[in-house]
C-alpha cells in the first residue's frame, strides 16, 4: 500500500506559477511511489470578508482587489480554463478547506506525511493562515513526516509579526528538514527560527522540459497567435512599457501576452464583456514559452520557464512581489545580468545582445535538479 503524502501549498487559483509548481511537485512525488495529495487549503470568501476587506483598503489607502468583490458565478466564470486544467492535471486536490476544524480532519485520514511549499508558503500576507503551513493542525501528531520543498519567505526581509515568529519557530522546530527556495531563505531559517535548512530549486525546475513537452503534445490543443515576443508581466507600469517597447523596436519582433485581454481591477466586468477577463488555459502559457525566441518578464515563473526552455529572457525585478526570488534565481545559473530595475538603454542592448551559454545553464540545472529529488527521496523515507 502506497504511504499518503500531503503537499500544502498556497490556493490554487489563476495564477500559472502557482499551478504549474503544485503540478510539477505532485508529478515527482507519485514518481517516488507515494499516493499524493494537494491539501485545497483556500480563503472564506463570504460577503463579510468581502466588505471587510473593502473597508481595509479604503482605510490603508490600497488599490481595492476587484477580484475579490466579483461574484461566485463571475468568478467561476472568468477561471474556467484554469480550473478546467486543475480538474485534469491536478486531480488529487483534497475537498475545499477554509477552517482550522476542517484542517484537523486530515489527522484522520492517514497521513505520513506532508510537504510544505513551494511557492511563497512562508509569506504571512500571503497565505490564508500562516500556522496552517507550518503544520499547527498536526502539532501533536506522532510519526508522522513534517518537510518543506523550496518553501518561499518572497523576500529577504523578515515580515512575521514578533507572535507569528515565535509560535512558528515553536512548530518549525518539529520538522524533520526545512529546504528553501531562496539562498536568502537559508538566511532568515537560521537567524529567526536558529535551523538549518538546504537550498533547493522551484519544484517546476525538478521535471525536463521534455516533460512538459509530453504534457502539451498528449492535450492536442491548438494555441493560435503566438509569435516570437513573449511578453508575461504581471504588473504593467510606464516603466515597463518603456522597456517593452524598446526591446519590441531592436528585435523586430512580433509580441503577444497570454493574459485576460483585460485586467479585471482596470475595468468593470459584466455579461456582454466577460470573455474579456477569462485567464487563458495554462497549457497555451506553458505553449508561449515553448514557442517564443524572446522572452520579457517580471513573474519568477516566467523567468524559470525561459530558463527551461532556452529562451533568451530580460527578467523585470518585480520589488511588490519579492525581488530576492529572482535575485537568488538568476545567480543560481549565473544569470543575473538578465534582471533589469530601471530602464537604461544600454543594458538592455547588453542583454539582448548577448548569447547565453545554454550548455552550461543545462548542466547547472540537471545538478540542481538532482540535488532537489534526492533531498525529497532521503527526507521521506
Amino acid at each position: 500500500m502506497k504511504k499518503k503524502i500531503g503537499i500544502l501549498t498556497q490556493p490554487l487559483h489563476d495564477n500559472y506559477g502557482g499551478l504549474f509548481q503544485a503540478y510539477a511537485l505532485k508529478e515527482v512525488l507519485e514518481s517516488l511511489g507515494y499516493d499524493v495529495v494537494v491539501i485545497n487549503r483556500q480563503i472564506v470568501t463570504s460577503e463579510i470578508r468581502k466588505k471587510f476587506s473593502l473597508l481595509k483598503s479604503f482605510l490603508t489607502g490600497r488599490k481595492i482587489n476587484k477580484k475579490a468583490l466579483l461574484s461566485k458565478n463571475q468568478s467561476k466564470y472568468i477561471s474556467k480554463n484554469t480550473a478546467s486544467f486543475i480538474k485534469k492535471f491536478i486531480p488529487n486536490l483534497s475537498p475545499r478547506i477554509t477552517s482550522k476544524k476542517q484542517m484537523n480532519l486530515l489527522n484522520s485520514q492517514g497521513f505520513y506525511g506532508y510537504v510544505v511549499g513551494s511557492d511563497q508558503s512562508w509569506r504571512p500576507k500571503y497565505s490564508p493562515d500562516i500556522y496552517n503551513y507550518f503544520l499547527d493542525f498536526a502539532e501533536n501528531q506522532k510519526n508522522i513526516k513534517r518537510i518543506t520543498y523550496a518553501v518561499s519567505f518572497g523576500v529577504s526581509e523578515w515580515e512575521f509579526t514578533e507572535v507569528e515568529t515565535k509560535k512558528c519557530r515553536d512548530l518549525a522546530s518539529k520538522f524533520d528538514s526545512i529546504s528553501v527556495r531562496e539562498d536568502s531563505g537559508v538566511e532568515l531559517v537560521k537567524n529567526y527560527f536558529a535551523l538549518n535548512s538546504t537550498h533547493v530549486v522551484d519544484p517546476t525546475m525538478l521535471l525536463s522540459p521534455d516533460n512538459y513537452k509530453k504534457l502539451i503534445d498528449n492535450s492536442q490543443s491548438k494555441f493560435d497567435g503566438l509569435k516570437e515576443l513573449n511578453i508575461y508581466v504581471l504588473d504593467k507600469t510606464l516603466f515597463k512599457k518603456d522597456i517593452i517597447d524598446y526591446v519590441k523596436s531592436r528585435l523586430n519582433f512580433e509580441s503577444f501576452e497570454v493574459l485576460p485581454k483585460k485586467n479585471i481591477n482596470d475595468g468593470k466586468i459584466d455579461s456582454k464583456n466577460i470573455d474579456d477577463f477569462v485567464f487563458p488555459h495554462p497549457l497555451m502559457w506553458l505553449t508561449a514559452f515553448e514557442k517564443a525566441k524572446f522572452v520579457i518578464t517580471d513573474s519568477f515563473h516566467g523567468t524559470v520557464f525561459s530558463i527551461l526552455n532556452n529562451v533568451p529572457f530580460i527578467a523585470i525585478g518585480n520589488q511588490g512581489r519579492g525581488l530576492a526570488r529572482f535575485e537568488s534565481l538568476l545567480r543560481m545559473f549565473g544569470l543575473e545580468d538578465r534582471l533589469i530595475t530601471d530602464f537604461d538603454k544600454n543594458k538592455l542592448d547588453s542583454i539582448i545582445y548577448s548569447d547565453i551559454n545554454w550548455f552550461r545553464v543545462n548542466e547547472k540545472v540537471s545538478e540542481e535538479r538532482k540535488k532537489g529529488i534526492e533531498y525529497l527521496k532521503e527526507n521521506l523515507k
